[in-house]
This record gives structure tokens, C-alpha cells and sequence, in this order.
């Protein structure tokens, strides 16, 4: 094969490779792009639930309110609540629902918490005696 065949070939074989990687490349581009859209909507997205706590001598209630960053939610607390209590609040993303409410009473206290999406119970929790706290905390339901 002489030269001129030669360097042509490797010419074209060079260039076939290199549009090739380009479209390996383009094509992951484009995944990239895809999984950073559907992140960025799940982090924005809004999604309500309703904190229900229930039962007796119980002192605070904190609660994810919707304020803060997404993994580092503001805690909001309630001093002495009326029971039943019940708060709906808007989150986002994959902000993850929680409250907390916490008893101390040397004759009994009692702790129960739901946490509601959609009219359905996705976390459930209670808690009897001297001391007694009932932390609900479930996952986004954007994120699971």
C-alpha cells in the first residue's frame, strides 16, 4: 500500500473514531441532562401532608414545616398543644415529613403521631410511660 493510501486511511479511521466518541459523548450528554432535569424537578416539586398527634400530657411538638434546605429542614415547635393537633403543611422535594412530639409525666404520658399524604398513613408511631416521645419521620414521597 503506498503512502498516500496509507495516510488516507488513517485519516478516515481517525476521524470515524473521533465522530464516534462524539456521539458516545453527545448521547451521554444527553442522559446527563436528563437524570440533572428530573433531580431539579423532584427537589422543586411541592407535596402536602398533614402531622395528626394524639394523646395525653404531651409538652412540644416539633415539627418539618416547610422552611430550610432540603436534608437540613427548620424545625418548628409548638409549646403545650391542644389535643388532638393537627398541622398540614407544604414540602418540597425530598424534604422529609417529620414530627416529633415528646411527653414527661411521672404519673404517664402518652405519644401518637401520623404523618398523611393523599389521605393515606405513611408513618406511624407511638409511645407510653414516664417519658415518652413518638418521632414520625418518613421518606419524600417525591423521593421514593
Amino acid at each position: 500500500m503506498n503512502r498516500t493510501v496509507r495516510a488516507a486511511l488513517t485519516t478516515l479511521a481517525v476521524t470515524g473514531l473521533a465522530l464516534g466518541l462524539g456521539a458516545c459523548s453527545e448521547a451521554a450528554d444527553r442522559v446527563d441532562k436528563a437524570v440533572t432535569d428530573e433531580v431539579d424537578k423532584a427537589v422543586n416539586e411541592t407535596y402536602e401532608v398533614t402531622y395528626e398527634v394524639t394523646g395525653k400530657n404531651i409538652d412540644t411538638i416539633d415539627y418539618h414545616g416547610g422552611g430550610g434546605e432540603a436534608m437540613e429542614p427548620k424545625i418548628e415547635t409548638v409549646e403545650k398543644p391542644t389535643l388532638p393537633w393537627t398541622k398540614t403543611v407544604t414540602l418540597r422535594g425530598i424534604m422529609p415529613p417529620g414530627v416529633m412530639p415528646t411527653a414527661l409525666d411521672p404519673s404517664g404520658a402518652e405519644v401518637t403521631c401520623k404523618i398523611i399524604y393523599k389521605g393515606e398513613v405513611i408513618k406511624e408511631e407511638t409511645d407510653a410511660g414516664k417519658a415518652a416521645a413518638g418521632g414520625c419521620i418518613a421518606v419524600s414521597p417525591i423521593a421514593g
